[in-house]
C-alpha cells in the first residue's frame, strides 16, 4: 500500500453557476512530485484551494486526510500549521516590502518585548535565499525582482513555514526557459530533502521530466492517475485523458493561400522610456501578407513585445523612429486610435491586466475597441451590443452561462477568445497576437490555433509572438527571429527547426537570413 501523505476522497465543490468538483479523489505519496493536469475549468486550482483552506470546510463535501489524520481546515493558517503551503499563479508578494519582510510576513522573527529582531530576520532570510539559489540581498524590495526571482522568494517563504506539502499552481507559466529550469531543479532538490510537492501545469514536457505521478481531472472529475516512471506515458497519452479524445495533430491543417503584402515596417527603432539612451528595438524590418501567419521568436529581453506595442499606436517606448506601410502606402500611427483606424489590432500577452476588464461583462469587453460601430449620436445601442457579443460567443465557442457574465469568471482559454473577439469586431486586417496561448491548456490551444487559421483564411495577416518554438513552427508560414532588439533571421515554414531558430535568437549581431 502506498505511503500516502495526502488522501482526498469524494471532494465536491459547487459555485452558483457551476459544479466545479464532483466526487474527486486524490492520493499523493510521501516525498514525491505529483502533477495535476486538466483543461482550463477542469477543477485543478479549486481542488488545491479546498486542500489549502482557501475554500474552508463547510463550503465543500468530502474528506481530507493528511499524514494519516482527518483534517478540516477553516482557513489558510490552519493548513499552514500542518505544513501545507500553496503558491498561487498570481504571486502574493507585497512589492514595497523587502525580500526578508515578505518571507516572514505574518510569521515575524521577534525578540525582546515582542519587537521584530531585524538582524535575525535578515540572517534567516539570507539562509533561505541561499537554499533556493537566489543571490539577492534580503533587504531588496520585492518590486525590484523579476517574476522568476519572485517565485523563488515565494518558495523561500514556504520553507520558512516548515513546509511538508508544497502546492505550486502554474509555477513556470510566466518564466523564461532558464528560470523554469532553475525552478524545476529546485523542486527536485526539495524532493530529495523529503518535501512533497504538488504541481499544476499545462507544460507537459516539464511534467514528464519532473513528476513521479500525474492525476488527470476533466470536467471536475478524477479521470486517472498515471505512474510517470512506467512505460508508454507520452504527452499524447496525457492529452487524451485531459480532453477525452485523441488529438491526432497538435496543430490544425490550413490551406496556405498567401496573397499580396498588406503590412510592412522599415528601420523601426525604439528607445526605453526610462533609459532614453538604451535602444530596445534596433532597425527592425518585417512584412506581412494577406492570408499569412508569421511568427516572431526571441528569448526574454529580445524586444518582441516592445516592437509590437510601439508599432501599435506607440503604446510603449520613446524616441520611436521608422516607417510603416499599409497596402503599399506609408501611414502614420501616433496613437492607439490611429492604429485601430488603420486596421491594426494588438492582443496583449497580459490579458488579465491589459486585455480585459475582468469585472465587466463579456458583452462590454467584446465591444470595447469598436464602440463606434454600435453608437449613434454618441449613444451605444445596448441591444445591438448584446447581439454582437452573443454572435461571437457562438462563433468562438466561448463557454459561459451568458454574455452578461464577468470576464473574470472565465477560464484562461475562454478569456483569450473574448480578447480575440474584441479585435475581430474592429474588422482589423492586421492582427498582432502576443503569446496567444500562454497559460491555457492543450484543448483550448487547438481552438486558438483554429481561430488563427480562420483569420488567415479570411485574408487577414497575423503576426504571432510566442516563446514556444514548436508552436511557431506548427502554425506559421514564416518565422522571424529577434535578438538584442534586432531581426536576426527569417525562416520559411519548410526550413524552420528549433535549432535553426535558436541560432538566430542567440546572435548578438545582425545576420542575413
Amino acid at each position: 500500500m502506498t505511503d500516502a501523505i495526502l488522501r482526498m476522497r469524494g471532494i465536491t465543490k459547487s459555485f452558483p453557476a457551476v459544479k466545479a468538483l464532483q466526487d474527486v479523489n486524490l492520493e499523493v505519496a510521501r516525498g514525491e512530485i505529483h502533477a495535476i493536469c486538466g483543461e482550463n475549468g477542469a477543477g485543478k486550482s479549486t481542488l488545491m484551494k479546498v486542500l489549502s483552506g482557501v475554500h474552508p470546510y463547510g463550503d465543500y463535501s468530502g474528506e481530507i486526510e493528511f499524514d494519516g489524520e482527518p483534517c478540516r481546515f477553516s482557513g489558510i493558517r490552519d493548513s499552514e500549521r500542518r505544513g501545507i503551503v500553496i503558491i498561487h499563479q498570481e504571486l502574493a508578494l507585497s512589492p514595497y516590502l523587502s525580500i526578508a519582510e515578505n518571507i516572514y510576513l505574518g510569521n515575524e522573527r521577534r525578540g525582546r518585548f515582542g519587537l521584530i529582531d531585524w538582524n535575525r530576520t535578515n540572517a534567516d532570510a539570507a539562509a533561505l535565499l541561499e537554499r533556493v539559489g537566489l543571490r539577492e540581498n534580503p533587504v531588496t524590495p520585492a518590486m525590484d525582482l523579476g517574476v522568476g526571482k519572485q517565485q523563488l522568494v515565494e518558495i523561500a517563504k514556504a520553507l520558512s513555514k516548515e513546509v511538508r506539502l508544497l502546492i505550486l499552481d502554474e509555477p513556470t507559466a510566466a518564466l523564461n526557459d532558464a528560470d523554469s529550469r532553475h525552478l524545476l531543479d529546485l523542486l527536485r532538490g526539495l524532493r530529495a530533502d523529503g518535501i512533497t510537492c504538488v504541481i499544476i501545469s499545462h507544460k507537459l514536457n516539464e511534467i514528464r521530466s519532473i513528476a513521479d505521478s500525474t492525476t488527470i481531472l476533466r470536467d471536475g472529475r478524477t479521470i486517472e492517475t498515471l505512474d510517470m516512471h512506467g512505460d508508454g506515458v507520452s504527452e499524447d497519452r496525457i492529452i487524451s485523458g485531459m480532453v477525452g479524445r485523441e488529438l491526432g495533430h497538435r496543430y490544425p491543417e490550413r490551406v496556405h493561400d498567401v496573397g499580396a503584402e498588406v503590412f510592412r515596417i522599415e528601420d523601426w527603432t525604439v528607445h526605453s522610456p526610462t533609459q532614453r539612451d538604451r535602444v530596445v528595438v534596433d532597425g527592425a524590418a518585417l512584412t506581412l501578407r494577406r492570408g499569412e501567419v508569421v511568427g516572431l521568436a526571441g528569448l526574454m529581453g529580445a524586444g518582441r513585445t516592445e516592437l509590437a506595442m510601439s508599432v501599435f499606436g506607440r503604446s510603449w517606448g520613446a524616441r520611436i523612429g521608422g516607417r510603416v506601410f499599409k497596402n503599399g502606402e506609408e501611414i502614420r500611427i501616433r496613437t492607439v486610435g490611429d492604429a485601430i483606424a488603420h486596421g491594426l489590432a494588438y492582443a496583449t500577452e497580459d490579458r488579465k491586466t491589459y486585455g480585459l476588464n475582468l469585472i465587466e461583462s463579456i458583452t462590454r469587453n467584446v465591444s470595447a475597441a469598436g464602440l463606434g460601430k454600435l453608437a449613434k449620436a454618441g449613444w451605444v445601442n445596448d441591444n445591438r451590443e448584446y447581439e454582437v457579443a452573443e454572435r461571437f460567443r457562438r462563433e468562438m465557442n466561448i463557454k459561459a452561462p451568458s454574455v452578461l457574465a464577468p470576464a473574470g469568471e472565465l477560464s484562461g482559454g475562454n478569456q483569450q477568445k473574448v480578447v480575440l473577439s474584441k479585435w475581430m469586431f474592429t474588422d482589423a486586417d492586421v492582427l498582432i497576437l502576443d503569446e496567444p496561448t500562454r497559460g491555457i491548456d492543450v484543448g483550448a490551444k487547438y481552438e486558438i490555433y483554429s481561430i488563427i487559421n480562420t483569420l488567415a483564411e479570411q485574408g487577414r495577416a497575423v503576426l504571432v509572438i510566442s516563446s514556444e518554438l514548436p508552436e511557431l513552427i506548427g502554425i506559421c508560414d514564416r518565422v522571424y527571429a529577434m535578438a538584442a532588439g534586432r531581426i536576426t533571421g527569417e525562416v520559411s515554414r519548410a526550413d524552420a527547426t528549433p535549432e535553426r531558430l535558436m541560432q538566430y535568437m542567440t546572435q548578438t549581431e545582425e545576420a542575413s537570413p
